[in-house]
Order: structure tokens, then sequence, then C-alpha cells
């Protein structure tokens, strides 16, 4: 798959981040509408932020020129009213194309993008077809990253399951938490420091991702209640799958994450990786 070149301003410094994995190279509410293509409209309110930690928001891209991220985010099961902060979000922070439509899921149209976000999907959002195009742009070295209910998305695509690194399990009320550092060296990581508290939704997983991942966040069950991983409760990790890398967080439920300078900051470099600009 041909993919466009390295943007100008970023091909000289970006160091490339590996990922290590099995594949590296060598690698309960009312379901919402499906939506339709294109920008997904303004945002709500986005509050206070809580206590995010020490690091500032990236600046905003060079928006010359194509986008480089597809955002998609269909939901066939839960809607998060937060999907318009998000797109916001990222529209500040990259140069984005945003759809609900499954038809944009074609090799040619995927081929114009460095990295897809599935920023807060859920259920069965792509036909067969659609999947195989999504297949083969990350066996073609396209980037994903998944943005929390991503891993309570089609449940039934083994290639998908495999790319996520885990699909959610559950989650208690909304509450504070203490998130650890566990990997610093890593754009989604950079300026984190070695904790930070924030508010959000905290997913449980069916599995420990972490034989197959590289984990970058975890949970500190001891800080909330209703965690039921244990000692080691991954949040936020990545990998090279086929020829391809991924990258997960789950965090982004609320309105309010995409307030958070340091969320932002994670959220930002963790697509930049997605999209080897990092």
């Amino acid at each position: 798959m041909k993919r466009r070149p390295l943007l100008g301003g970023l091909a000289g410094a970006a160091a490339l981040v590996a990922c290590g994995g099995p594949d590296s190279p060598g690698p309960a509410e009312t379901p919402g509408p499906t939506g339709s293509t294109g920008p997904t409209g303004s945002t709500g309110p986005t509050g206070s932020a809580g206590s995010a930690g020490p690091a500032t928001s990236p600046a905003p891209a060079d928006r010359s020129g194509a986008p480089d991220i597809l955002v998609f985010s269909r939901t066939t099961g839960f809607r998060h009213e937060s999907i318009p902060a998000g797109v916001q979000a990222l529209r500040e922070l990259f140069r984005i194309d945003t759809t609900e439509d499954p038809g944009a899921f074609t090799p040619d149209n995927l081929a114009r993008y460095r990295a897809v976000v599935f920023l807060n999907t859920s259920g069965t959002i792509l036909d067969a077809g659609q999947k195989a195009a999504f297949e083969a742009y990350i066996r073609g070295g396209g980037g994903f990253a998944g943005v929390h209910s991503a891993a309570d998305t089609e449940y039934d695509w083994p290639f998908y399951g495999d790319l996520l690194g885990a699909y959610f399990a559950s989650h208690p009320a909304i509450q504070p938490a203490l998130v650890r550092v566990e990997d610093a060296n890593h754009p989604a990581t950079a300026g984190l420091g070695e904790s930070l508290r924030r508010t959000d939704e905290w997913y449980n997983f069916r599995t420990n991702p972490r034989p197959n991942v590289r984990v970058l966040l975890t949970l500190d069950e001891s800080s909330y209640t209703g965690g039921t991983m244990g000692a080691d409760h991954p949040h936020a990790w990545c990998r090279t799958y086929e020829r391809g890398r991924s990258f997960y967080t789950a965090g982004g439920h609320t309105i309010e994450s995409y307030a958070e300078p340091a969320f932002r900051a994670h959220l930002a470099g963790g697509i930049r990786y997605a999209a080897g600009l990092a």
C-alpha cells in the first residue's frame, strides 16, 4: 500500500518508537444513531478539569495540506455524549477527516491516511468488505488508535481483537483514580510524571493484554472502587501488529477529559505514535 510521505516539518525530527509484541515486523444505556459522514459538529461544555498533572497540550499541528488522520465514531451500541468534544479536541491537535459512515473503509480511501482513530465507537460497525479493507490497510503499514469504548467494539472480529489488545468487560461509576505511568519513554506518556490523578470511567477488561502489548499506563485499584483486575491493571498500551501500529487508551469517557491538558497530551502522543509521526 502506498503511504503518503512524512510531513516536512515532522519528518526530520520524528524518532520512531517501537512497541514490542509478538507481531513486531521482522512484525447500560440506549444505543445511539449510526450517524452520517462528515464533521460531527460543535462540542458541548467541557466543564472544569480535575488535577491532571504537569503536562501541557501539544501545539496545534500544521494544517497545510491534506488530513493525516481519519476519525471514525460510528456507534451501534452505547453512544457517548463526549464524542463531539473528542472530535473537537482532535481537530485542534491534528489535520483530520471525521466520519460515521462505514463506507469510508475502502482501500483507496484508507490509503489517504496515516492512522484511523476509533473514537468511542461501539458495537458492530463494519461489514465484511470494510473489515477486509481495514485489515489490508494495517497490514500495509497503516496505524490504529482506539479511544475508550473502542474496546466495546467488534467483539466477534478476531483481527480487531488482536490489534486492539483487550476487550471491555465492565466499569464502576465515574470517580477519581490514580493513574500510574509505567513507561515514560513513549510519546503518549512524555511529560506526565510518575502518576496523575483524574476523573473518568475506569474500564475493566476481559483479559490482561500485557503478554502481547507494551503497557504505558496502569490503574492503582487501591485508589478507587470497582476495579477487578488486581495489582496489574493496564489502562493504556501500544503494539506493532503485522506491519502496522496500534495504540489504545481506556480514558476518554467524559466530556471534561478532552479539555484536560494531560489527557490531551496523552491522546495526541498516542495518535502521533500510531501515525508514525513520533
